[in-house]
């Protein structure tokens, strides 16, 4: 990793990494998927060795300036805190998000010495990056193959600018590609519909290789008038929200996260008005993300089920805890158009032109817990597997994957160095 030049933290973040208890069991880190060393990076930035506690989160979770900004901290490291309990937890993506952009942009290593064996990376969303950052720090020739023209995945297509910010992307893909000689391929489907499939790139002499295509097939409710022209999906919405034009009144279906997202976004495109419609009692988002939709003008409406989706309307009725029907509370809301945001599941492209993957009830991958498929050479992570998660969950998952993937490589070469 680089070792750039140290600069000062900004008061406000040197005031709340001051807040942290440096507790002896850091019940922070715990509460974080890949156990970030957020005792260490407070401490040391507080000491004046900001460079050094930027070259810890890079090198624990390459998509840090990322996951400062998008990860549900109020139920991973900050829920955790111990000052929580009674007040207000730190703010650690406060103080990681300081210090991981400021070093960010001063890293500048080129990449590492080649070993001589080479990775293919199919998809880059979290889990590819991920993967591609940690095998190109050890040595490995990698290329990513990305269907889309830009590399990011749902972070670029799923997640609004808003909230992540394009350039944070740009500058990973300069920091940890450009300068790592990392390929990439965009606008490059693998499998069903695309010129190339897994057996070609075996058969072009890739050690080993990544599937990480993400879940991108959206659920649907499966209710009378879903086909209708102004009934659309969250994953696609959020693609290229500039390409709608959903009228003055909006109906949103789910209350996650994405549901959040797509509420938001549609208001500040200029909706009049914005309902989002929860079958649980209460949204399943985080705090953070219902507060700031709440916030924008969102209606919120939970423990109801969509029955049918009229051209000018939607028909609903109240259900119970158990998500049981309650007779006579019928209601019908308008509607000029309606997103439907209730998760989605993984596509067959490669599955249907690949012998040798099983995949589950679900249609997701079926892997071992370090990535391998049923077929020897293939791995998979990230939502492929695991279904829709967090990119924290995603990058912890691919770092497990990448020890199994370097394993797999330097064992063939070995067995071929034997030859």
């Amino acid at each position: 990793m680089p070792e750039p030049t140290n600069t000062a933290l900004p008061a406000a973040v040197i005031a709340e990494a001051q807040r942290c208890l440096n507790c002896k069991n850091p019940r922070c880190r715990q509460g974080c998927p890949i156990s970030t060393p957020i005792p260490d990076v407070i401490r040391m930035a507080l000491n004046g060795q900001e460079d050094e506690a930027g070259r810890i989160l890079f090198e624990n979770n390459p998509l840090t300036t990322v996951c400062a900004k998008v990860c549900d901290h109020e139920r991973q490291c900050e829920g955790h805190c111990i000052l929580g309990k009674k007040g207000k937890p730190v703010r650690f993506s406060q103080i990681e998000d300081a210090i991981s952009s400021a070093y960010s942009r001063r890293m500048t290593r080129g990449p590492a010495q080649p070993n001589g064996m080479h990775a293919a990376i199919i998809g880059a969303g979290p889990a590819g990056l991920t993967i591609a950052v940690q095998l190109a720090r050890r040595g490995f020739g990698v290329t990513i193959f990305e269907r889309r023209a830009q590399i990011g995945g749902v972070l670029r297509y799923g997640i609004p600018d808003f909230r992540l910010p394009r350039e944070v992307i740009d500058d990973f893909a300069y920091r940890h590609l450009v300068l790592k000689d990392i390929r990439v391929r965009p606008n490059t489907s693998i499998g069903a519909g695309g010129a190339l499939g897994i057996d070609d790139l075996l058969a072009d002499g890739y050690d080993a290789i990544f599937v990480g295509t993400g879940v991108w097939q959206p659920r649907r409710l499966n209710v009378p008038g879903e086909t209708q022209g102004h009934v659309h999906y969250a994953i696609h919405y959020l693609a290229s929200p500039a390409a709608y034009d959903l009228g003055r009144c909006v109906v949103v279906v789910g209350a996650g996260n994405a549901a959040m997202d797509v509420c938001r976004t549609a208001l500040r495109a200029g909706t009049d008005s914005v309902t989002c419609l929860a079958r649980g009692l209460a949204a399943s988002a985080s705090k953070k993300e219902l507060s700031a939709a709440l916030a924008e003008g969102m209606q919120l409406r939970c423990g109801v089920r969509v029955t049918r989706i009229g051209r000018k309307d939607v028909e609903v009725i109240g259900v119970d805890g158990e998500g049981r029907d309650l007779p006579g509370s019928e209601d019908s809301l308008p509607a000029d158009s309606v997103i439907i945001a209730v998760s989605q599941g993984p596509r067959s492209l490669i599955v249907s032109t690949t012998q040798g993957l099983e995949v589950n009830e679900r249609g997701l991958l079926v892997t071992d817990g370090c990535g391998r498929t049923t077929r020897p050479g293939i791995f998979a992570g990230g939502d492929v597997v695991a279904g829709a998660r967090t990119v924290v969950e995603a990058v912890a998952a691919s770092k497990r994957v990448a020890g199994a993937m370097e394993a797999y490589m330097r064992e063939r070469a070995a067995q071929r160095a034997e030859k």
